[in-house]
């Protein structure tokens, strides 16, 4: 199996790329160095998704002016609100 080197896109080809990749070694369809290789950009992949991850909650926090909402709490005040003015 020939493993990309190249750069990667975005969060969800970089999750595609590294399930293939644990999916292949599982299988054990892999030499030893395209293990070895495949393992080496998975730990990359892995690496480029935590950092987006991180990002992505960063900006969230901005966002929310460093106080991050309980989201069940919020869809439940929204569905209350809409139920409630239903009826009149």
């Amino acid at each position: 199996m020939a493993v990309k080197s190249q750069k990667t896109v975005g969060f969800e080809s970089a999750m595609a790329e590294l399930e293939k990749i644990v999916a292949d070694m599982e299988a054990g369809k892999l030499s030893l160095e395209d293990s070895l290789t495949a393992y080496k950009r998975g730990a990359e992949l892995l690496s480029f998704c935590r950092s987006k991850l991180e990002d992505a909650q960063q900006q969230v926090s901005v966002l929310e002016n460093g106080m991050l909402k309980d989201f069940s709490a919020i869809g439940e005040a929204v569905q209350s609100t809409q139920t409630g003015s239903g009826q009149g």
